[in-house]
């Protein structure tokens, strides 16, 4: 038996605007810059790989399953920008083939920093997907599959029974990532690990003409998954859903190849595909997968050097979460809004330089024209907001009782 469990990442981050240390608006996001990219990815990704879905759904009469998971900041984008994007979603997951997984709902870093904002946004996003989806989730994915022993432990206590993360070699050794595995004392919860060489040839090499397995076809693809049959029950395929038409062009064939896929996939009568609650439910463990330090799914570390690999960086997030007590203690939704979608990892990866002294364009869509430039405009931004959390604490305390 070889279960192929597909999951998608949706995410877009509400950007920043260009803001001066002279600036005092507090409108700190470019609505301009966040409608155009949302429409652009929609037209290009969203809807036409969301009309194949459910094509193909339909086609193999509910045989052909997915999960996503839905940043709450995209879905928020979706509902302004966009909402026959958002109708789509509804489409396939009333066909009963589609998981919808929980995250942070800012796609933040909060896990890292504070306990209890981390629990507020994964109960804010777990409601978010129950009011428009119909699902309460039983699996969760951190954001960018930011994962530890300790994760586990605390995803646990909230009630999951699966959650996704990287398949890291240096942990798994010998093993494969087509096995399921437990948390070191959690036997209860199932980690689906994810199978990166196998994903990274769909959502990384896929229209790389030097690749040598280049062009990459449905059969072939088939043929590998096929590989794992006495070796393991799981080929899981973790990607950013933008794959599909904006990191991988149209033009490469990459939807023909997706449109093929699970017809080539259930000609093998062992095969099928699953979401990960089923596979969670009908698999065992093969043992501990023990994560004692961070690991994630980003770049050739698997670690968070993406988003803390600087000073810049760490003392960003620093100041930021220090002004949790303060702003939470305003009582200003607006105010509390803004601080979270600050906190969306995005920001932080714009300010990674292991790759600009490069010249590596790695940052996908990223507005600014250095790291640097990227950490003044969220500091100056910052600093606006710290003033607005005085100011409201202020004329709390001088407010008649």
């Amino acid at each position: 038996m070889a279960s192929v469990c597909f999951y998608f990442q949706v995410h877009q981050p509400f950007r920043l605007r260009r803001y001066s240390v002279f600036d005092s608006d507090a409108r700190y996001f470019d609505d301009n810059a966040n409608r155009e990219i949302l429409q652009k990815v929609g037209h290009k990704c969203y809807l036409p790989a969301n009309g194949m879905l459910l094509d193909q759904i339909e086609r193999h009469q509910g045989r052909y399953r997915v999960a996503f998971s839905l940043t709450g900041v995209v879905l928020d984008q979706f509902e302004r920008y966009m909402p026959e994007v958002l109708d789509s979603f509804k489409r396939l997951a009333a066909t009963g083939c589609v998981e919808f997984l929980s995250e942070t709902y800012h796609h933040s870093l909060s896990f890292l920093y504070s306990e209890r904002e981390f629990i507020a946004q994964v109960e804010l996003h777990r409601r978010r997907i129950k009011d428009l989806f119909g699902q309460t989730p039983t699996v969760f994915r951190n954001t960018e599959l930011i994962y530890n022993n300790d994760l586990a432990r605390r995803v646990s206590a909230m009630g999951f029974k699966a959650i996704l993360c990287e398949g890291a070699d240096r942990l798994l050794g010998y093993r494969s990532p087509t096995y399921l595995y437990h948390p070191p004392g959690l036997s209860g919860l199932k980690l689906l690990l994810k199978n990166y060489r196998l994903s990274d040839d769909i959502a990384f090499r896929f229209g790389d003409r030097g690749w040598k397995e280049w062009p990459l076809t449905a059969d072939k693809f088939a043929k590998w998954i096929n590989q794992i049959h006495g070796n393991g029950y799981v080929v899981n395929l973790f990607m950013d859903y933008e794959t599909f038409g904006e990191h991988q062009w149209s033009e490469t064939g990459i939807f023909d190849f997706m449109h093929h896929l699970p017809e080539q996939v259930l000609a093998h009568a062992d095969n099928d595909f699953q979401t990960p609650s089923q596979c969670a439910e009908r698999y065992g463990t093969d043992g501990e997968y023990d994560v004692p330090y961070m690991i994630s799914w980003a770049d050739t570390e698997r670690d968070l050097s993406a988003w803390l690999g600087n000073a810049m960086q760490s003392n960003a997030l620093h100041e930021l979460y220090r002004l949790e007590e303060s702003v939470k203690g305003a009582d200003d939704p607006e105010l509390l809004e803004d601080w979270r979608r600050l906190q969306t990892s995005d920001h932080f990866y714009y300010m990674c330089t292991k790759y600009f002294a490069d010249g590596d364009v790695h940052k996908y869509f990223n507005p600014y024209d250095s790291p640097y430039d990227s950490y003044i405009n969220f500091m100056n931004v910052l600093d606006n907001l710290r003033t607005r959390t005085r100011v409201t604490t202020d004329e709390e305390s001088v407010a008649p009782a």
